[in-house]
């Protein structure tokens, strides 16, 4: 079985004083952060508070200029990811970073490969010892599958196996969860409270404080660049961290004005999908956020793709503006004025290796071009026109998105969706990977939207945020609607109830 040396308890890292300065920026500021074996300790904080700086002085990628940081009781730190790693520290990013087109056995081992008596690579060993440790952690892979040919959380999960087979004592986990579906971030935090019990220490960076809660042992607060406070996540609550970091309170974060509701712009009836959802109902109202609730699997964003055309539905019929449409794509669906922000914007709101030109013109190059050929001069006028609209930050509109922030590019897919005309926003998980910060300005975003008489549709999984900013909210089980509440009568029990699996 897989052990590490350190004693539960004992101070595995410990960063004190540590500043950073990057041309024309002070990026950290006498920081601190410590480490025990066998706690997670969740590190929170605003996009640029610090927290990346921090782990890469940790992780050997940046040196520091000041400071002073300790490894189990030695001063001296990393000066190349290498290093880092055989001292025992290792990350697993949200982006798997993990040998695409070799199987996970050959993953555990590259560039190192056990080896026969004759110098040739012995495979029977390489499987053996990456089937034990998978057995371990109860991760049901073959170690002979193609990395590949794993979804998302497999390859997470092995990736932390992989971790452990190097002897880590420590493992930062960036955003781990940005991807995965409830069930899948249960089964990552039974694993992490094994890596736990074993001694390995954790550090959890996530902006869903939810998870810090039920996770860590310890929170540690940064902001601009600075160390705030560092208590036990038993002694605090999220309104108190969510106000160490940005100087809001929970109520803040949702306060939002209502307006009165205009006509329906989309009406569902009795829609279904063999083996995805049946007989589904609902309207949409100009000026009104309508909530969709539900477990993982319930059907909501399958829903939502039959709306925008992606996967259309068998039967039922959908009408826009009063009149029955017919959207087996979604070219049809953009053509009525809708537009779906999905959960997963890297992959399919966005083009993340262009810049944020092409990507606010993709669907509106028929408005910025004559007789098919692009007009550049309208195509820059059009993103910088909807840059300022929704407050993108970023230094140049010639920037490629890959480099923004999760905040600034969900910023894009709304300013895409602007360009071409939408009217009807469907929103799918919109704070995902974001930070608390640039949640309340997309919260302010979507009130901007209504005040213009839009109508949006918002699914997430977080409850407090469907609660705080809908009208009205609907809840899905099982493919079906299971419930309806009016704003005024909201419950979070019953609808917790209603969206439960029978």
């Amino acid at each position: 079985m897989t052990t590490v040396t350190a004693a539960p308890g004992a101070e595995i890292v410990r960063m004190e004083g540590i500043t950073k300065t990057f041309p024309g920026v002070l990026a950290l500021d006498d920081a601190r952060f410590s480490l025990n074996a066998g706690e997670a300790h969740a590190l929170v904080g605003e996009n640029g508070a610090g927290k990346s700086t921090l782990i890469k002085i940790l992780t050997g990628v940046y040196g520091k200029d000041s400071g002073r940081v300790f490894i189990e009781g030695r001063e001296g730190s990393a000066s190349t990811p290498l290093e880092a790693k055989a001292l025992g520290i290792n990350a697993v990013y949200q982006d798997i970073n993990m040998a695409q087109h070799l199987s996970v056995a050959e993953n555990f081992f590259l560039g190192n490969p056990p080896r026969t008596p004759f110098r040739t690579v012995d495979w029977k060993r390489m499987r053996e010892v990456a089937d034990r440790v998978l057995g371990e952690y109860d991760i049901h892979v073959d170690s002979r599958a193609l990395v590949k040919d794993l979804t998302v959380a497999q390859q997470e999960m092995v990736t932390i196996a992989k971790t452990v087979h190097e002897k880590a004592k420590v493992i930062i986990f960036d955003e781990p969860t940005a991807l995965l579906a409830n069930e899948e971030c249960a089964e990552l935090f039974a694993m992490i409270r094994k890596l736990k019990a074993r001694g390995i220490g954790i550090i959890y960076i996530s902006h869903r404080l939810e998870e810090v809660f039920e996770i860590c042992d310890r929170v540690t607060v940064m902001k601009d660049g600075r160390w705030m406070k560092t208590m036990p996540t038993a002694g605090t609550n999220e309104d108190e961290l969510i106000s160490l970091m940005v100087g809001r309170t929970v109520e803040d974060m949702y306060d939002r004005e209502f307006f009165a509701p205009g006509e329906a712009v989309l009406e569902v009836r009795g829609i279904s999908a063999k083996g995805k959802f049946s007989d589904v109902s609902f309207d949409l109202r100009r000026g009104e956020i309508l909530g969709f609730f539900g477990l993982v699997g319930s059907g909501r964003t399958e829903v939502m793709r039959a709306v925008f055309g992606a996967e259309p539905p068998d039967s039922g019929e959908i009408l826009a503006y009063g009149e029955k449409v017919d959207l087996r794509s979604p070219s049809d669906a953009i053509k009525k004025r809708i537009g779906l922000l999905p959960e997963d914007r890297k992959r399919q709101g966005l083009n993340l290796q262009l810049s944020l030109v092409l990507n606010t013109n993709l669907a509106a190059y028929d408005k910025v071009s004559d007789a098919g050929v692009i007009n550049l001069g309208k195509e820059v006028a059009v993103a910088e026109e909807y840059r300022g609209k929704v407050g993108t930050r970023t230094p140049s509109v010639r920037q490629l998105v890959k480099n923004l922030s999760g905040g600034n590019q969900q910023k894009v897919v709304v300013s895409k969706w602007l360009a071409g005309g939408s009217d009807i926003f469907i929103f799918d998980e919109p704070t995902v990977g974001v930070d608390v910060g640039a949640k309340q300005e997309i919260y302010k975003l979507l009130e901007t939207l209504l005040s213009e008489g839009h109508a949006i549709i918002l699914i997430s999984s977080y409850l407090p945020e469907v609660m705080g900013l809908s009208d009205r909210l609907l809840t899905m089980r099982n493919g079906r609607i299971s419930g309806a509440f009016a704003r005024g009568a909201y419950d979070e029990e019953e609808i917790l109830r209603a969206a439960a699996i029978e």
